[in-house]
């Protein structure tokens, strides 16, 4: 069944992204959220709910329940605004916006605060290499010594040898992330790399090199969901989420069909498309999951951007702003940053601001739809969104 009350972005906020060693969860939560009331003119009070992305707080900064945690330091903790916390690995901030799209297109609920928030600095070395390889399957692979980039580095080996292609395909997603960011306030690399310096960067993971990994970043995103009726009944202007999808696969890389597509990729992009009504065609820039470039590539190809084998021809000369298919205009996950669970939020922040025509430097001409992706781990599950449209 499809619900016909539609749902928009009334107003977004966002802390730095980056190594915030003087700043704790709850600091950069609350700076994202206030961000987000203030943008979009409203009241806490009038919140009929909040949901918080995150992934791995217990872990990593030993704070488990965030939801009310952030409502309590807020302060907001005595107007009964439920808060729940939603976990869905590198993807809980676009999950935690999907459960929050549906609770307003249900009817249920009118205004909506999604948060995203994750402090991956707390801890180092070893000990975070444990903690970020428990998004893989934990007996399968990462018991046997497979850590998040080995697992990338498996897909890049596999795609490189198949269809010939070399370490400059790759570098060329990191690059365009990196000039786009140097043109992102908020992002956590502000500097712009060259094709040769991404290539010849510090060994990772074979084939892989510093440049073709994301950081581990601090940060907070946040957006206001509302409702049409609230909408109209307030004169509010804001931006439509269209259509959305989200799918699961395998766990375990090694129970996939291939090496280098993610079937929730595949078909949570058409569930979105479809939902939406439009074509790729229609598409004006997308956000996509580039935790490791290779993904950034598989990501293109899986989605329909490029047929498989030949996101090359992309890549190098038409994902730049102005080029035939913006990719990454906020810097992506390579350069703007990856706090696990504020990414899939922050996607939302940079459509927001793009369709809003308030991205100053890096703002695309006359965007009219954003495709918003999103995954889990090596891709057991996707979600994507289309932002956008009447």
């Amino acid at each position: 069944m499809r619900l016909s009350n539609d749902v928009f972005i009334l107003g977004t906020g966002e802390s730095k992204y980056g190594e915030l060693w003087d700043r704790s969860l709850r600091e950069i939560s609350v700076e994202a959220g206030l961000n987000a009331i203030e943008s979009s003119g409203i009241r806490t009070k009038d919140l009929d709910a909040i949901y918080m992305g995150n992934s791995l707080a217990g872990m990593i900064s030993g704070q488990e329940n965030i939801g009310a945690l952030m409502s309590d330091y807020a302060g907001i903790a005595d107007e009964d605004v439920p808060t729940l916390r939603i976990e869905a690995s590198t993807a809980s901030g676009a999950a935690a916006v999907h459960q929050a799209f549906l609770s307003i297109k249900s009817g249920e609920y009118d205004l909506v605060m999604v948060g995203g928030v994750e402090k991956m600095t707390e801890l180092y070395g070893t000990e975070m290499i444990d903690i970020s390889s428990s998004i893989l399957d934990r007996e399968w692979e990462a018991f046997f010594g497979g850590t998040p980039a080995a697992m990338a580095a498996l897909s890049a080996r596999k795609y490189m040898k198949d269809f010939g292609v070399g370490k400059d395909v790759l570098a060329a997603i990191s690059v365009n992330d990196h000039k786009n960011a140097s043109m992102n306030p908020i992002a956590h690399f502000s500097n712009i790399i060259s094709l040769d310096q991404a290539m010849n960067s510090t060994p990772v993971a074979e084939p892989l090199n510093l440049m073709d990994c994301a950081p581990q970043s601090d940060g907070a995103s946040c957006i206001i969901l509302a409702s049409e009726s609230y909408m109209k009944k307030e004169g509010k202007e804001g931006v439509k989420i269209a259509g959305n999808g989200i799918s699961q696969e395998y766990f375990a890389l090694h129970s996939r069909d291939s090496l280098y597509s993610m079937k929730s990729t595949v078909s949570a992009s058409r569930k979105a498309l479809d939902r939406a009504g439009i074509s790729l065609d229609d598409v004006s820039f997308a956000e996509v999951h580039d935790s490791f470039s290779i993904y950034g590539i598989m990501a293109l190809e899986d989605m329909g951007f490029a047929p498989r084998g030949k996101a090359r021809d992309i890549v190098l000369s038409e994902i730049g702003l102005n080029g035939r298919i913006p990719i990454n205009p906020s810097g992506g996950l390579k350069a703007k940053g990856f706090p696990y669970g504020a990414t899939g939020v922050g996607q939302f922040v940079e459509a927001y601001l793009q369709l809003m025509g308030k991205a100053g430097k890096r703002q695309i001409a006359d965007p009219e739809y954003a495709l918003l992706h999103s995954v889990a781990g090596t891709g057991s599950t996707s979600i994507v969104h289309i932002v956008g449209g009447e």
